[in-house]
């Protein structure tokens, strides 16, 4: 028996006031109780604005102009106050950030409980078992402004899961987490699904990662308007992913690679539905013809941390014993489990921090004695959270600051704003107040302020967080570009995509202390590392051992290297 409507979108449009166009463009959408949706769409394509519609921030908080109907549960929206709407849905947000009202966490996912007066021994049942489900019942008392990017994004899911709405809208729940947390988010939403029947939303980038579940609907929307709307299978088999700038699974992709015609008969939306006989003779054939890469040449270490260690406390190490090098034009990746002190060593480089023991040393010298901003004219960072470094009201002024402070001429800061613009997307929204932009479009204001300096190394932390594939290509291939003119580059990342298409080399932290240093391919073929550091198998090795490929890891680095030489190609 077919299940009602929940949710009712007929000929629904929306225009910002501060916008010259509407956008969103004649939306026809309908939403049955129980079913569980993925909104995707590059940035700016509309699917935050249709989250904001359905959880009342639009229109109570950004104003605009409706027209046409959008009716949850029956009512129409417009006719409902937003408190009444957030009784049916509840909404993870992007930014956590912008979702705590508590001083700790318990107190934070207890807020809406504490609103309808539960009372307390109830309150205190709910709020622990909600805590238990994401992992967040030992920090019960910690604030969660003191907590990793990871874990302030499972303390508000545990927020929304503590009030019993009918709908649960997830913006973008992995933005912020590690691969493993990431896959047990996406589990935690399906087991969620799966127990209580309740119509689960999710606008996400990150495509391959929310289908590790299975989802009934996969809905594409670009410059406002919805482009597509069928099932995981028709969708991998259609050009719509590639064609709108969305990333498809890797497994598809090294299908793709191996000649094999992606059908909706081969059943391509879930890895493990996958019609192994149909696939397994042309990627052997295909894994066989690979011709690898030869490793680069070895260059003059230009960064080396000797048995660094650092506490904040003098108590518990953060980091502990960590040795590397950075060789001159290099590229590599720092990854780990969230609260790892990833983000901890980026501190310690740039001089935020100081080591309490070892030794960080450029080109050979002692940089102790260093100042931040001395550093900073040789090694420049760009933070995980942008609202952390934007300090101007306008996209050109931000990106320009730094070449102001260094009397720079308005003629060259204008040539080299504007290149940079260009390639991090920007361009269009030059003039615009950075106030109006998404938490992705300022990520990449803060990368493009960076860029611009031209530092000599560039550490990035999460530098594709929040980003279409379109802009995330755009701006990796940018920061190829700085590379090979020289410029080494470490990439802090949750991003597996990022560390094994980009990066020749990872450094695994795990506890504070280095668990590998070694070639991507290999640390994402290794059970023991990917346990230890919260990572994520990829799928390029689970599909070379469901075809009978024996040596999984040669298979994953075959795709690399393939994969590079198609990307130099396209160029």
């Amino acid at each position: 028996m077919s299940k009602e409507n929940i949710i009712e979108f007929s000929d629904f449009n929306f225009q910002y006031f501060t916008q010259a166009k509407p956008t969103l463009h004649n939306i026809n959408l309908s939403i049955k109780k129980g079913e569980k949706i993925l909104i995707v769409g590059p940035s700016g394509s509309g699917k935050s604005t249709l989250g904001h519609c359905l959880n009342g921030l639009i229109p109570f908080s950004y104003n605009g102009e409706i027209t046409g109907s959008l009716k949850i549960l029956g009512q129409e929206t417009q006719n409902m106050d937003i408190f009444k709407l957030s009784k049916i849905l509840g909404t993870v947000l992007q930014d956590p950030d912008g979702q705590f009202v508590g001083l700790s966490v318990y107190e934070d996912i207890a807020f809406a409980l504490e609103n309808d007066n539960i009372p307390q021994l109830e309150m205190k049942e709910r709020v622990h078992k909600a805590a238990v489900m994401v992992d967040m019942e030992s920090f019960h008392s910690s604030s969660p402004y003191e907590l990793s990017g990871g874990q302030k994004q499972r303390t508000s899911l545990a927020g929304v899961l503590v009030d019993d709405v009918d709908i649960l809208l997830f913006d973008e729940p992995l933005a912020n987490l590690d691969p493993a947390t990431g896959k047990a988010a996406i589990e935690i939403i399906d087991d969620i699904h799966k127990d209580t029947d309740k119509t689960i939303i999710i606008i996400e980038h990150r495509l391959e990662d929310v289908l590790h579940r299975n989802i009934d609907r996969v809905i594409l929307m670009s410059d406002g308007y919805i482009l597509a709307d069928m099932d995981a299978d028709t969708l991998m088999a259609s050009p719509v992913l590639i064609d709108n700038g969305i990333r498809e699974p890797l497994y598809v992709t090294a299908l793709k690679y191996a000649g094999v015609d992606v059908t909706k008969q081969l059943r391509a939306g879930h890895i493990e539905s996958l019609q192994i006989e149909a696939i397994q003779r042309a990627l052997q054939d295909w894994n066989a013809t690979v011709v690898a890469d030869q490793p680069a040449e070895k260059q003059d270490t230009l960064l080396e941390l000797q048995n660094i260690s650092f506490s904040y406390d003098g108590v518990r190490p953060i980091i502990d014993d960590v040795s590397f090098k950075l060789e001159k034009g290099e590229l590599i990746a720092i990854v780990g489990k969230n609260g790892a002190g990833k983000s901890t060593l980026s501190r310690l480089v740039s001089g935020f921090e100081k080591e309490s023991k070892g030794t960080i040393s450029y080109l050979g010298e002692d940089m102790s004695d260093l100042t931040i901003k001395e550093r900073a004219e040789k090694i420049a960072v760009v933070m995980q959270n942008p609202n952390q470094m934007i300090s101007k009201a306008l996209i050109y002024d931000e990106v320009a600051l730094g070449l102001r402070l260094r009397n720079i001429e308005e003629d060259e800061i204008a040539e080299r704003v504007e290149k940079v613009l260009k390639v991090c997307g920007l361009a269009p929204f030059r003039k615009w107040p950075i106030a109006a932009l998404s938490f992705g479009q300022k990520k990449r204001v803060t990368i493009a302020s960076i860029l611009v300096l031209n530092p000599e190394i560039i550490i990035l932390d999460e530098p594709t967080a929040g980003q279409d594939f379109k802009h995330y290509t755009q701006i990796m291939e940018f920061v190829n570009e700085i590379n090979r003119l020289g410029v080494a580059i470490i990439l802090i990342t949750h991003d597996m995509h990022l560390m094994l298409e980009y990066a020749s080399r990872a450094i695994v932290i795990s506890g504070g202390k280095k668990i590998a240093d070694a070639r991507p391919s290999d640390i994402l073929t290794d059970p023991e590392i990917i346990e230890q550091a919260n990572l994520k198998e990829t799928s390029l090795y689970q599909l070379s051992q469901s075809v009978g490929i024996a040596d999984g890891t040669a298979f994953v680095q075959n795709f690399i290297d393939f994969e590079k030489k198609v990307r130099a190609i396209e160029q």
